[in-house]
Formats: C-alpha cells, sequence, structure tokens
C-alpha cells in the first residue's frame, strides 16, 4: 500500500496540486496497480511461463533466441542540422547546452 505522504511527494515532484480527497483515492489506485504489477511480475519470469506451457511448445520457448531487429534509418538528418534553432529557444543556457535546476 502506497501512503498518503508518498503521493503528496509524488504530486510535489510532478509539481501539481492534490487535494486530500484525491490523495487518498490516488494511494488507494496506486496501490492497486503496484500489488498487480508485483504479480505479473512474479509469474512473468521465463522459469515460469516455460512451466505453464506444453511440452511442445516449451521446447520451443526454450530454444528460441530473444534479439533486437534493428533497421537502417532510410532519412537520417545531417547532424547538427537543428541544433542552432533549439539552442536559440532555450529559456537558459550556458555555451550550446540547455541549463536546468539541480534537482538532487
Amino acid at each position: 500500500m502506497i501512503s498518503k505522504e508518498e503521493i503528496k511527494k509524488l504530486a510535489d515532484l510532478a509539481r501539481i496540486d492534490i487535494e486530500e480527497r484525491e490523495q487518498e483515492k490516488l494511494a488507494l489506485e496506486m496501490g492497486t496497480i503496484l500489488e498487480y504489477v508485483g504479480q505479473v511480475s512474479h509469474f512473468a519470469k521465463a522459469s515460469d511461463v516455460a512451466k505453464a506451457m506444453p511440452d511442445k511448445s516449451r521446447d520451443e520457448f526454450e530454444t528460441t533466441q530473444i534479439q533486437n531487429i534493428m533497421r537502417e534509418d532510410s532519412n537520417p538528418t545531417e547532424s547538427e542540422t537543428y541544433n542552432k534553432e533549439l539552442i536559440t529557444e532555450f529559456p537558459n543556457k550556458e555555451g550550446n547546452y540547455l541549463k536546468v535546476k539541480k534537482i538532487l
């Protein structure tokens, strides 16, 4: 279960105002969501999935290699094409970098 204090802290980090009754409602909803995610992650382990499959499917699952499939970028932009335009729009910059407030 997530506490109202944790909801308030998240709201502060996101810079949004949440009323007291909304904090209670969100705490319940997020608690339910996190509990469900915990259940899903527990059952999502490859060994658990393989055990739940019929023997024939299990053999295929265990021999399947997982890999990323990459493709060539068919229309790449030239390096630094938009940099100058973007940098001029920065509200606060230091050289060619966007300057942001330190949060940690």
